[in-house]
């Protein structure tokens, strides 16, 4: 049985997080994804403090899944390193549990 994830990535603009969204959903890398509202990210690079406004997007997968997602993020992804993180879902309704199971393929373990 397979654990749930909660993974989060962010994009630079509205129109690169909704085609991200799109084509996670279309592929069955994820069942559900949320496209929350952009927020400001500071962080250092090369050396240099930057900030900047991203959209986080917020997908439920299960974790058979993620490496495929991982890939398809990081392949289509603007960054040359963008942030990809997940966390395991230790309860959820077992319904929705199901739910994601079946869109993404997998047999859920919650």
């Amino acid at each position: 049985m397979d654990k749930l994830l909660m993974v989060m990535t962010t994009f630079p603009d509205v129109a690169t997080a909704q085609a991200a969204a799109e084509g996670i959903i279309a592929q069955r890398l994820g069942a559900c994804v949320k496209q929350l509202a952009p927020c400001t990210s500071t962080y250092r690079w090369q050396s240099s403090i930057e900030s900047e406004q991203e959209v986080p997007l917020l997908i439920a997968t299960c974790a058979l899944r993620y490496p495929a997602l991982e890939q398809y993020i990081q392949t289509r992804h603007p960054y040359q390193v963008p942030e990809i993180v997940a966390w395991p879902l230790e309860q959820a309704l077992p319904a929705y549990a199901d739910w994601v199971a079946q869109e993404t393929g997998e047999t859920p373990n919650v």
